[in-house]
């Protein structure tokens, strides 16, 4: 008998503020650009270098000059390709700022991470400030957004042009899904999508990594003047900021970190988890649903499960043509459904997606599956799929036994069983041009100050039971939870979580351990 295929489960891209504002998007209450204003304060302090080996001196001490850019402040940092071998080239990573907003001297820079692996965080503070940080923070911060190296306008992953990736993404298999033959395929395309990467991509693959990205961001801070990393991440940025803590535990400022990634979970563990939680973020929807008169389903949530679980066959086997010559089929409906559960504010678009798909219309549903990968009139807007893959495929190793694999596959189809079907598949990381070289360890960060990590009960992207492990794990981790759907919690409306978060980083007062915000 052969052994199972390397498997990997879909791992959602947790792009925490570009997909929890589907419904703001959608709705057309798209965030204005900041207009230029006066002049505000800001941090003017030298670059703290101290403690910094000889060979990186250059880096740590270089001067920033910064262009206005839409009201903002925008400058590029340069870092060494190799934090290992400096003398190996570099490269530039983008930053933007946000000034402080009020009167007084600003407490620091706060640097933010929206999540990914992939997302940009210059999109993140031009695009959606308000969004990112609230009206108190913006008062006594600079707030501070970057491109992490490999994603947006710092050095970045490129693969394929759109046309290609339309084809990566959305060209349907010509096998039957779970054959041998369908797997040969799905390999294939992910052999010429990495392939496409590493001859595009100036030769940075094997550097992007989360650890890579950490070093970077000492970096930012020791530029930006300040002595301790202030920092607020979510999602993907959790990771970034436990890694951080981890390597520099006597830099950490007032950290927090909003649904959390646990550090010492497999990729396999990754992709079960996650599909495990949007089954039951999707429950969650149907319940919901059910009391609409607009709902497409009928009955208990367990019937409408197996209706959608219906549907999701007959689009497998009878793709529903879109205007544009597209066909959707399953793994783009799921994409779809994917794309709304991360916010309860997009429920109603998945529910017209899915009233639509039923009548055989599929522009909602891909009007969701273009939004998950930022996709607008056949263009991609960034390169976040690209980046996504590239950080996943080197953080993650490829250590998973058949036995774990067969285990997972039993747990996947036990507790998700309308997602189990469109979840599982070759994985790509197998076929990356180089071998993974993250670790999957907890995180203690002994001798960091109070870390705050904050968890939402029904997040279906980063699970709470992450938040739970990633608070216990680091030696000073404290945790918030807030009770509710959809990923990420703080700046949500949840006036306990945003008044824990927002003392702490305005007074430096951590939060009282297992504060539980309803």
């Amino acid at each position: 008998m052969n052994a199972p295929r390397p498997r990997r489960f879909r791992r959602v891209g947790a792009l925490a503020a570009a997909l929890a504002a589907a419904s703001l998007v959608l709705s057309g209450c798209l965030y204005a650009a900041i207009p230029e204003a006066a002049p505000r304060p800001t941090s003017t302090k030298p670059a703290d270098s101290a403690g910094v080996p000889a060979e990186l001196l250059p880096y740590y001490g270089q001067e920033l000059e910064w262009t206005d850019c839409a009201g903002f402040d925008c400058t590029m940092v340069t870092a060494p390709l190799d934090w290992g071998d400096p003398g190996a080239g570099d490269i530039e990573l983008s930053v933007i700022r946000s000034r402080a907003e009020g009167s007084a001297e600003p407490i620091g820079s706060l640097l933010t991470n929206p999540g990914g692996p992939g997302a940009s965080g210059v999109d993140l503070i031009r695009d959606s400030l308000s969004f990112a940080v609230g009206d108190a923070v913006r008062e006594r911060f600079d707030v501070i957004g970057f491109d992490p190296r490999g994603v947006g306008e710092s050095a970045s992953v490129r693969c394929f042009d759109a046309a290609d990736m339309d084809a990566y993404l959305f060209d349907l298999p010509e096998n039957e899904r779970g054959t041998d033959a369908w797997a040969d395929d799905v390999l294939e395309r992910h052999a010429a999508f990495a392939q496409a990467c590493d001859d595009s991509s100036d030769g940075i693959l094997p550097h992007i990594t989360t650890e890579n990205a950490a070093r970077d961001m000492d970096l930012l801070r020791a530029v930006l003047g300040d002595r301790e990393l202030n920092y607020l991440g979510y999602s993907y940025g959790t990771f970034l900021g436990a890694t951080y803590a981890k390597l520099f535990p006597e830099r950490v400022g007032r950290l927090v970190l909003d649904g959390a990634i646990d550090p010492a979970v497999s990729a396999l563990d990754v992709g079960t988890t996650q599909g495990v939680g949007f089954e039951s973020a999707l429950r969650a929807y149907m319940a919901s649903c059910l009391e609409d008169d607009e709902c497409p389903f009928r009955g208990s949530v367990d019937d409408a499960m197996a209706d959608l679980g219906t549907l999701l066959a007959t689009v497998d086997r009878d793709p529903v043509p879109n205007s544009d010559g597209r066909m959707l089929g399953a793994d783009s409906l799921m994409t779809a459904i994917i794309a709304a559960l991360y916010s309860q504010d997009s429920w109603t678009y998945l529910t017209d997606a899915l009233a639509g798909v039923l009548q055989g219309d599929a522009e909602t549903a891909f009007l969701l599956a273009d939004f998950y990968y930022n996709r607008q009139d056949g263009r991609y807007l960034d390169n976040s799929t690209e980046a996504f893959r590239a950080y996943n495929c080197m953080d993650y190793p490829l250590d998973s036994t058949p036995e774990d694999i067969a285990a997972a596959e039993a747990l996947l189809e036990a507790e998700a069983p309308t997602v189990a079907p469109y979840w599982a598949g070759p994985d790509p990381c197998e076929v990356w041009p180089y071998p993974a070289t993250g670790v999957r360890e907890p995180i203690s960060a002994e001798g960091a100050a109070p870390i705050v990590v904050v968890g939402t009960t029904n997040d279906p992207a980063t699970p709470y039971e992450w938040s739970v492990s990633l608070a216990d794990q680091l030696s000073s981790g404290v945790l918030v939870t807030r009770v509710g759907e959809g990923h990420t919690g703080y700046n949500k409306g949840n006036r306990c979580v945003d008044e824990a978060v927002e003392t702490y980083l305005l007074e430096g007062t951590a939060p009282q351990d297992g504060l539980r915000c309803e």
